[in-house]
């Protein structure tokens, strides 16, 4: 179960980090209500899975998780570029925390 968590909170990290930007400066509302709804069940998360496994495993997870989906997400709304380059570096990023998951 703490695994599942640990991912729900990565991609609630994801979420923080989109709505950060959107709020532009916290001058947005809605982006900034969610940002900090995001921030409280990504930390949450983040700290009920660090009961179960390990810190660096758990951390590690969590960014990896969080900074995929941002970019990602950046790429699908076009605020930032994709390229083969890009794709095949958040393929290892991805593949990094599968197999964190596997030898954990």
């Amino acid at each position: 179960m703490s695994w599942v968590i640990l991912i729900a909170s990565g991609v609630l990290e994801a979420v923080w980090a989109a709505a950060l930007a959107a709020s532009e400066g916290f001058r947005r509302k809605r982006p900034a209500l969610l940002f900090a709804v995001a921030l409280a069940g990504s930390m949450a998360g983040l700290a009920f899975a660090m009961t179960e496994l390990p810190t660096g495993t758990a951390y590690s997870v969590w960014v990896g998780v969080g900074a995929t989906l941002t970019v990602v997400w950046a790429m699908a709304t076009r605020r930032e570029r994709a390229s083969v380059a890009r794709i095949l570096l958040l393929v290892l990023l991805v593949a990094c925390v599968v197999g964190l998951k596997v030898v954990s």
